[in-house]
């Protein structure tokens, strides 16, 4: 089933039926960061949820990969939702490391480590490459408000001109990945805080020159 064929059908839900679909996206989003996508069967995932076999089929007719989208744009919503209202500005230094504090403060309070949307995305890659897409678009549109952050502050002259928000943006968010996938394997927030403030110095060193026309 297509992404706007499942939107098309989940909008027809009542209240109670639209509150019974979210209830088993975040019972089930916590099975599958805690067990992975291979580890979790369906039976799991109705047990977990205290879910009838009818039931979760009647909310997600695509069987597991449909909850599986559903969890992850779940996922992506809840980890961008917690970098906000940062993450929708990043137009100044002091944004920047507003947006540092809070992704350290999002992934320090959760119960397990690592970032869900990339591990969900890994898992995929190779047994459910479709799936995999449509998770890593969510990656996608992370990094993309980190490019608009970056592109506004090249306009407004806080950038050296030659900056590439793309390039700085992909370098930026390759560091906060890298950083929650060893967060991930040293059960330690020390990765993560050390590859952000890595990112930030390098981001800082294509400041524009305080002295010059732009300052």
């Amino acid at each position: 089933m297509a992404y706007d064929e499942r939107m098309q059908s989940a909008s027809k839900l009542t209240p109670k039926g639209t509150a019974t679909r979210e209830r088993i996206v975040e019972a089930a989003a916590d099975l599958i960061l805690a067990r992975g996508v291979g580890g979790t069967s369906l039976d799991d995932i109705r047990a977990g949820t205290a879910t009838s076999k009818s039931q979760l089929f009647h909310y997600f007719p695509g069987g597991k990969s449909e909850l599986i989208g559903a969890i992850a744009a779940f996922q992506a919503g809840r980890v961008l939702e917690a970098q906000r209202p940062y993450l929708d500005t990043l137009d100044t230094w002091e944004a920047w490391q507003g947006w540092r504090d809070a992704v350290v403060a999002h992934y320090g309070s959760q119960p397990h480590w690592g970032c869900p949307i990339g591990t969900l995305a890994s898992e995929l890659t190779g047994n459910d490459p479709t799936r995999a897409l449509e998770v890593a678009a969510h990656l996608d549109h992370w990094r993309g408000h980190l490019r608009a952050g970056l592109a506004r502050m090249r306009d407004a002259g806080l950038l050296r001109p030659e900056a590439d928000p793309e390039r700085l943006a992909l370098s930026t968010f390759a560091s906060l990945q890298g950083g929650l996938l060893l967060t991930q394997t040293m059960c330690s927030l020390e990765p993560l805080t050390a590859a952000l403030d890595g990112a930030l110095a390098a981001l800082r060193s294509w400041a524009a020159d305080p002295s010059g026309p732009a300052a």
